[in-house]
Formats: C-alpha cells, structure tokens, sequence
C-alpha cells in the first residue's frame, strides 16, 4: 500500500513549530508592515475589535495593535506561535487552530488581518476561508490581505535554513480578486510586495455598509 501524502497543513504547522525563533524574533521591528499598520489604524477606529489570521507570534501586528489599546484576537495553527504571541503580547487574546475551521462569532471584527496566512492553505479552502471572513467582519469592516501574485503551488527543503519542509499554494491576484469580490466584499486598493525574484500581492477590501 502506498504512503499516503502527508496533509500540507501538518507540513505548515511543523514547519513553523520547529522554526518559529528563526522566522521571527522576539524584538522583531514593524519593518515593511509599518505602512499598513498604519493603513489600519486610519481606517479602523482606536477602540475596533481586530482578528490577526495567521498571527504567528504576534509580531508585530497584535503586538502594536494591542498597544495602541485594540482588543486584538489572534488565530494560528502553530502552537510553539501561540505560546510565543501569549508571552510576547499578554493583552491580546490568543487561539490555537487552523484558520477555515476556528469558530468565531458573525459581525464580530472591525478589521481582520491575514498576512502571508492564505498562501499556506490548499486552494479549494481559499475562496471559503474569505467567505468566512466577510461573515466576521462588521458592516463597513476591513480585510488586510496578502495572497499570491502568480499561481505557484509546491514546498521548500531546509526552509529558512533549518531542517524543516515548507507549503505553499497560491493563486495569481486576478483570481484573488476575483475571489474576494465573490465572498462579498468589495477591493479598495491593491498592490504589491517584492519578496526576492517574485512577491505577493496585498488587498485591502471592504465589507460593505447595509444600504
């Protein structure tokens, strides 16, 4: 009987078990998500409610937003991440599990942010995980995005230099687009992030207000 191919799901949450130290440090600066946070923090108020999809350590998003005084939820599917985000940011509130089947309450976020977190999903699970998230958001909410900019799907031996495997499937941004207009909400702005030879692409998305 053939060896069945390991879930790319367990592949991600090992990976990022054994690296976690690696990929980010405790005192990690805001580097290149200066811009946004501060993108979320003019389109979101002072007091929001914010879910961090895929918040890894919490750095530095639910670190910085919880500093400036937003009740920050934080979801990822590592646990050696969660338990780094609950030392690294004891304000915020975090969960272990893997983002398209946590339970969270409808019209419940004034922002989700999921930054480098759908690219490590299959993609059958994209387009639901984005209807999920419109379902979360408030009325005039905002989705922070980063997804594929060209369609690649495959894994990455002694990833970050270590001895871990990593996943990663991705779209390209026109069908991202796409997606996220279908689950309901609507794209304000989209640009890109180099990231060595290639990039990504960010959305910033909108649900919108009832009429």
């Amino acid at each position: 009987m053939a060896d069945r191919e390991p879930d790319p799901r367990e592949i991600v949450r090992r990976g990022y078990d054994a690296l976690s130290d690696r990929y980010r440090a405790d005192d990690a600066g805001e580097g290149h998500y200066a811009a946004w946070l501060a993108g979320l923090r003019q389109r979101v108020p002072a007091d929001g409610v914010v879910l961090d999809l895929g918040c890894g350590a919490g750095v530095p998003v639910a670190r910085a937003l919880a500093a400036d005084g937003y009740e920050v939820t934080g979801v990822d599917v590592s646990e050696v991440q969660i338990r780094r985000a609950r030392r690294l940011v004891p304000r915020a509130r975090f969960l272990r599990a893997d983002a398209t089947r946590v339970e969270l309450p409808a019209g419940s976020f004034d922002a989700v942010v999921c930054l480098y977190t759908l690219i490590h999903l299959p993609l059958d699970e994209q387009p639901p995980l984005l209807g999920r998230i419109a379902n979360w958001l408030r009325p005039g909410g905002w989705l922070l995005a980063t997804t594929g900019q060209r369609a690649w799907t495959g894994t990455e031996d002694g990833w970050l230099g270590g001895s871990a495997t990593m996943w990663w499937s991705h779209a390209d941004a026109a069908t991202y687009r796409d997606w996220i207009g279908r689950s309901g909400m609507e794209v304000t702005a989209q640009g890109f992030v180099p990231e060595g030879d290639g990039g990504h692409a960010l959305f910033w998305a909108r649900r919108p207000r009832a009429r």
